[in-house]
């Protein structure tokens, strides 16, 4: 499938470009970013840039990760990165993660609600999953404010990027 763009009151959501690098690189170096998120440790300019330019358009390609970046309307500044990764057959888990700059103003909720709009609208999916390590009540907050729903948590689910086991949280949301 080629990339859409997606836009909401505040945000234009596009596949992410070249351009886009040094962003991406700025924005992985925050350390919550690199503890509940599956990225590289340390996050060097080669990860975003393999990210930006191979790994991401390789998602959109094979229909199996579609990865948009969230950028505020007038300035152009970058928000985040939010994705929906095909799981199993009409299954898919939302994943994202914002600048820490942009946090608490409410930018994931709008850029995550409008990719889980267009999921419902052109994917075939009959459910989402969001996931997150315990603890990280930052996504936690945008998953309830989608409404999704938290079906447990499951101990020492996953290595973190620190090494060690923790417990996950993971929700639902089915097609409404």
């Amino acid at each position: 499938m080629d990339p859409v763009t997606l836009e909401t009151d505040r945000l234009v959501l596009r596949a992410f470009e070249p351009g886009d690098v040094d962003a991406v690189y700025d924005a992985c170096q925050d350390e919550d970013i690199q503890f509940y998120t599956p990225v590289p440790v340390p996050y060097r300019r080669e990860d975003a840039e393999k990210s930006v330019c191979v790994d991401l358009p390789e998602g959109w390609a094979t229909d199996k990760d579609y990865t948009l970046g969230a950028f505020r309307k007038g300035s152009g500044a970058f928000v985040g990165s939010y994705c929906l990764t095909r799981v199993s057959s009409g299954v898919f888990e939302l994943g994202y993660w914002a600048v820490k700059e942009q946090r608490g103003h409410g930018y994931s909720v709008e850029a995550a609600q409008a990719l889980v709009d267009w999921g419902w609208a052109t994917l075939d999916v009959h459910r989402i999953e969001w996931w997150a390590m315990a603890g990280n009540t930052g996504s936690r907050a945008v998953a309830e404010k989608l409404g999704f729903t938290l079906e447990g948590t499951l101990r020492n689910r996953g290595i973190a990027n620190d090494g060690n086991p923790h417990d996950w949280w993971v929700g639902g949301l089915l097609r409404p």
